[in-house]
């Protein structure tokens, strides 16, 4: 049971990180598409320039998690594979497009039209892989996917399609907005640029006020759509729901006193209770009301290698991610080489 839940955690905690630090790329994205006005290009590029170094390195905590969760809880990796192809499909498709998309065009220099219509695309993929996995979220906690004698819904469609679901995928993009933007003020006020500064913690304020009008929604309709998470909420996750409401408020505080620093770590802090709330609520399912922790984990030795390699990746995964990050979002303090031009 301890070494259940050990996993379990461990699982959970990447998709935190992965949230936090993809998510705020894929809200990047999401705000490329709404820049607007005289400083259109600034604003792009600042986003383009932020996302630009650790974007691709965020991919390896979904990976990690794919690959955690195929081994310590192979019967929940095989039915949400089978249940969720088409929306984890479509995420798939959106994280392949946005990559290949914000590649070219940050490398399409004088072809303007070229480059319009891969900014475009970039923006598009951003809004449809976070959405799809707000989606899938949804389906899965609403207890909707059920596996009745070991046989495992394929391609299900209503699931992922109700009114929870959609709203749980709108939450989904408004988290993500929430966290670029915030990151973004941290970066227009390194760069000493009040407009810039000011624009995204205008975008900020917007997508907090997205995600608590959102959250109540989602709240209401799981009381009739998601019973089991309603149940696990009001009995077992209540303190956790008031933590992450202080948090929103705390975030909005700091954002209007221009604490931006602070506020990055508090939004950072209130995605985690977000996820956290929800696995608080849903325990002991992973997937409601079929598939619990205990019925779905891999044999005791099979978690005990897990642990341990964790443990072991985790130590050259992490110094390696705070190195990457240091590198391209520290202050640097080395003096820049000027190359001298070279006449023809």
């Amino acid at each position: 049971m301890i070494l259940d839940y050990a996993a379990v955690t461990a699982l959970w905690l990447s998709i935190i990180v992965y949230a936090t630090l993809g998510g705020a790329d894929f809200g990047g994205g999401i705000w490329y598409l709404f820049t607007f006005g005289k400083r259109k290009n600034d604003q792009r590029s600042l986003i383009a320039s932020a996302i630009g170094p650790v974007w691709e390195a965020n991919n390896v905590w979904i990976i990690y998690l794919i690959v955690g969760l195929y081994v310590t809880f192979p019967t929940v990796s095989a039915v949400l594979a089978t249940s969720l192809f088409i929306p984890f499909t479509l995420a798939l498709i959106g994280i392949v497009l946005r990559g290949a998309s914000f590649a070219f065009e940050s490398h399409i220099s004088e072809a303007l039209a070229a480059r319009a219509i891969w900014g475009q695309l970039f923006s598009t993929a951003s809004i449809i892989a976070p959405f799809f996995f707000g989606t899938s979220a949804a389906a899965v906690a609403s207890g909707q996917i059920r596996v009745v004698h070991g046989n495992i819904p394929v391609a299900v469609f209503s699931p992922w399609l109700t009114p929870f679901a959609i709203v749980i995928g709108l939450l989904a993009l408004a988290i993500c907005s929430s966290l670029a933007a915030v990151y973004l003020t941290v970066e227009a006020e390194r760069r000493k640029d009040m407009e810039l500064e000011n624009a995204f913690r205008t975008r900020a304020f917007i997508a907090l006020g997205a995600i608590a009008i959102l959250g109540i929604v989602a709240f209401i309709l799981a009381s009739s759509e998601a019973t089991i998470l309603w149940n696990g909420l009001i009995h077992q996750a209540l303190w956790a729901i008031i933590v992450t409401i202080l948090l929103g408020i705390a975030t909005a505080g700091a954002l209007f006193f221009k604490r931006y620093k602070i506020a990055r770590i508090l939004i950072i802090m209130e995605t985690g209770a977000i996820l956290g709330t929800w696995g608080l609520a849903q325990n002991p399912y992973l997937i409601p009301p079929d598939i619990t922790l205990t019925s779905a984990a891999s044999p005791p030795i099979t978690m005990q290698e897990f642990l341990i390699s964790a443990v072991i990746g985790m130590s050259i995964l992490v110094p390696s991610m705070w190195f990457l990050f240091h590198v391209f979002k520290g202050v640097n303090r080395t003096p820049r080489v000027h190359e001298k031009k070279v006449e023809a």
